[in-house]
């Protein structure tokens, strides 16, 4: 499948999975920037994206990035029908990032991965009733810890 990419900004740097078997392609920043420790940034990629009708584009974290430096990525969707720049919203968890206290992105960083997720169109019906099922209600932490 082919995705089609604008590139908005020269530095922009058009995305690549970083191995044969990766899953998810990564998305780079193309301006420096400093996150604080419970701080919420939105960073900009410099790319617009075709999304074929029928998928979403999915952001995800780097676990990389998760798991060292503590900054996730919101788990953003791109329709279908967007055609602006996808920006990448980062957050810092609360604990100290680094000897500083920030932690500093330059342009050319992976910041966020991303993949095609098939998505399906539906009819809403309203009813009265739904089928029954053992959980039924069963809500948050019913099964147990």
């Amino acid at each position: 499948m082919k995705l089609k990419i604008k590139k908005l900004h020269p530095d922009a740097v058009i995305p690549k999975y970083a191995t044969e078997g990766a899953a998810c392609f990564d998305l780079y920043a193309i301006v420096p920037a400093r996150i604080y420790p419970g701080e919420t940034l939105a960073l900009d990629t410099g790319l617009a994206f075709e999304v074929p009708q029928g998928y979403a584009l999915r952001i995800a974290s780097r676990s990389g990035l998760a798991f060292k430096q503590g900054i996730m990525a919101f788990p953003g969707v791109v329709d279908a029908d967007f055609r602006g720049e996808v920006r990448v919203l980062l957050y810092a968890q609360t604990s100290p990032l680094d000897i500083h206290g920030h932690i500093d992105i330059k342009p050319g960083d992976r910041i966020a991965q991303a993949y095609l997720e098939k998505v399906e169109r539906v009819e809403f019906e309203e009813v009265t009733e739904l089928s029954e099922t053992e959980r039924g209600e069963g809500g948050f932490g019913h099964t147990g810890v």
